[in-house]
């Protein structure tokens, strides 16, 4: 009976030893967690305060294959799916993703139609979007001249 007890007793011992760990864990994932936000919150206050800088791209166009997209609907009024997937070398499902990011930004027009049978998507540019790149060009622009001075 005395061994029963003491391993009872030794059994409750263990278990009061984890729950002050996993106490001690929380504290410590608590204490993390509010220096984060507090981070997060100077960072963004940070953010609002600082003057554009040089590097402050618009990613959306930054991006190689959507600033071909852009490119080259800028160069030519409207192009096909299989134009553009042919002129900037891509697949069918890279080149779908990129253009559906630009028509979701309304940077680009989708038309789909049937020739015959077989569908058809055009693109174009849009007024914002021609805005976008000439913007984007700009930015670029004043980058290389501030390297070079």
């Amino acid at each position: 009976m005395a061994s029963r007890q003491s391993r009872v007793e030794s059994r409750e011992s263990k278990v009061e030893s984890r729950q002050s760990k996993v106490d001690g864990r929380e504290s410590k994932v608590e204490s993390r967690e509010s220096r984060v936000d507090s981070r997060e919150s100077r960072g963004e206050a940070a953010l609002e305060r600082r003057p554009r800088s040089t590097l402050d791209l618009d990613r959306l166009i930054h991006e190689r294959l959507r600033l071909g997209i852009v490119s080259a609907l800028a160069a030519n009024e409207r192009l096909s799916f299989n134009d553009l997937k042919r002129l900037l070398r891509t697949t069918d499902g890279n080149l779908s993703v990129h253009a559906r990011k630009l028509e979701d930004a309304q940077y680009i027009s989708c038309d789909k139609s049937f020739a015959g049978r077989l569908p058809r998507t055009e693109y174009r540019l849009t007024a914002a979007g021609r805005r976008a790149l000439e913007k984007y060009l700009a930015h670029i622009e004043s980058i290389i001249k501030a390297v070079r001075d």
